[in-house]
C-alpha cells in the first residue's frame, strides 16, 4: 500500500497533551466524515466487503492539511455480503472499540466498524479515550457516559471543554449534533445498528439547522430505546471489567481463543 509522504499525525493528537494546541472542531469534523467515506468504501465500494477490525485513532493518519487517511489493514478481513455475520474463533481489536457480538461472541460483519466508528466519533466530540481508570465514578467508560447523556438529550456535555464552543457557534453546534446522533446510531444494538452509508449520510446531510432541530430531527431514529440501552449497558460494563483486569488497553492488539 502506498501512501502520500506527507502524513504529519495521526488522530490521536486530538487529545493532544496538558498545555499543547488543540485540533479544532472543524478539523475533527473533516476527520469524522473522510474515515466514514473511507470505511463505506471497504464495505460497498470493492468486489466483497472489507471488514477493518481494528478502527482507532492511531491508526488513522492525518496529512498537514488535516485529511485522514485509513491505515493498518492487519487485522482486515473478507465477509460474504455487507451485514451478513460470520463467526471468527479468534477476536483481535482493541479493547473499547470492539462491539459487543464481536468480543462477547466472535460475530464478524461490516456492523463491527461501524460501531468502533461510532467510538472514533465519540472521542472526536470529547477528547476523551473510550477507557480511562483515572476518570471519577461513572465516567470511567467513555460509551456508557456518552449514551445516557445523549438518551436525556444533553449533547452538549459531551463536547471537549478545550473547544471553547459557545452558543454562539450557531453551525458548529449545529454539525457536533449530528456527529452525536451519528455516533449514537454506530453503538445501537447490532439489529438497529445501520449501516456506514447512513452514517455518511448524517454527518454529511445539508442546511444549516439549530441545535435543538438538528438533535430532534436525527435522534429520535438514531438513540436507543430504553430496553436497548439497558441491555447495552450491561455489554459494556462486562467490556469494561474485561478490560479493567490489569490488561494493557490502547495501542495492543488483544487476542481470545
Amino acid at each position: 500500500m502506498l501512501m502520500s509522504c506527507t502524513v504529519s499525525s495521526n488522530a490521536e493528537k486530538i487529545r493532544g497533551v496538558r498545555g499543547g494546541p488543540v485540533l479544532a472542531w472543524s478539523a475533527r469534523y473533516k476527520v469524522a466524515v473522510g474515515i466514514a467515506e473511507a470505511i463505506e468504501y471497504l464495505h460497498y465500494g470493492t468486489e466483497r466487503c472489507v471488514v477493518h477490525r481494528d478502527i482507532k485513532p492511531s491508526n488513522i493518519l492525518l496529512s498537514s492539511k488535516k485529511k485522514p487517511k485509513l491505515c493498518d489493514f492487519g487485522l482486515a478481513t473478507w465477509t460474504p455480503a455487507p451485514s451478513v455475520p460470520f463467526l471468527c474463533k479468534t477476536v483481535k481489536g482493541t479493547f473499547g472499540y470492539l462491539a459487543p457480538e464481536y468480543f462477547q461472541h466472535g460475530k464478524v460483519s461490516d456492523k463491527t466498524d461501524v460501531y468502533a466508528f461510532g467510538v472514533v466519533l465519540l472521542e472526536l466530540i470529547t477528547g476523551n479515550k473510550p477507557i480511562e481508570s483515572k476518570k471519577g465514578p461513572g465516567e470511567e467508560n467513555m460509551v456508557s457516559w456518552a449514551k445516557l447523556l445523549l438518551q436525556q438529550g444533553s449533547v452538549e456535555k459531551l463536547l471537549d471543554p478545550r473547544l471553547k464552543l459557545t452558543h454562539k457557534n450557531t453551525n458548529q453546534i449545529a454539525w457536533m449534533v449530528r456527529a452525536a446522533a451519528a455516533a449514537a446510531a454506530c453503538l445501537n444494538n447490532e439489529l438497529v445498528r445501520p449501516e456506514m452509508g447512513e452514517i455518511v449520510t448524517i454527518l454529511k446531510v445539508k442546511g444549516n439547522e439549530s441545535r435543538n432541530n438538528a438533535f430532534s430531527t436525527l435522534s429520535s431514529n438514531v438513540i436507543d430505546s430504553n430496553n436497548d440501552l439497558q441491555r447495552t449497558k450491561s455489554e459494556m460494563n462486562n467490556h469494561f471489567a474485561l478490560a479493567m483486569l490489569g490488561v494493557e488497553f490502547g495501542e495492543e492488539h488483544l487476542y481470545f481463543r
